[in-house]
């Protein structure tokens, strides 16, 4: 009669085990799957800031240069960086570009172009586990061939 009862205490158990486990496996594939997005995302936004960067340090008109001692050179200006920053978003795909706004686009030097960027995350399952999203920043610098 215990045996019997011993037994069955054990297969309840058993099955309270097999579901607990089967929970923290789900949270650990929900969590990677997660957190797998979210770097690809970021890798992402950093490729699309690094490119707007390099596009507003190297657009500038020719007539623009001035040869001071024998070297060429070029002032950027804070409203050309944003403006080449802008256009630059535009030319790329969409699905590249969906829902990135500029917090900045500026030079601190007159050589080089900074360029920040931000967009929403949103993990492709939400769950109990994760956040609903989370707000990637990313800033870029490029300097001109000239400087």
């Amino acid at each position: 009669m215990w045996v019997k009862r011993f037994h069955e205490e054990e297969e309840g158990s058993s099955l309270i085990l097999i579901i607990f486990a089967g929970l923290i496996g789900l949270a650990v594939v929900l969590g990677t799957v997660a957190v797998t997005s979210l770097y690809i995302e970021r890798k992402r936004l950093f490729t699309v800031a690094d490119g707007a960067a390099l596009a507003a340090a190297e657009a500038f008109n020719l007539d623009d240069v001035q040869v001071i001692n024998g070297r060429a050179s070029i002032t950027l200006t804070n409203t050309e960086v944003r403006k080449e920053t802008d256009h630059y978003l535009q030319l790329i795909p969409t699905t590249e570009s969906a829902g990135i706004s500029v917090v900045s686009a500026v030079t601190n030097d007159g050589r080089s172009a900074t360029v920040s960027l931000q967009k929403t995350w949103h993990p492709p399952v939400v769950s109990i586990f994760m956040p609903e999203g989370m707000v990637l920043d990313v800033t870029s610098t490029a300097r001109t061939v000239l400087g």
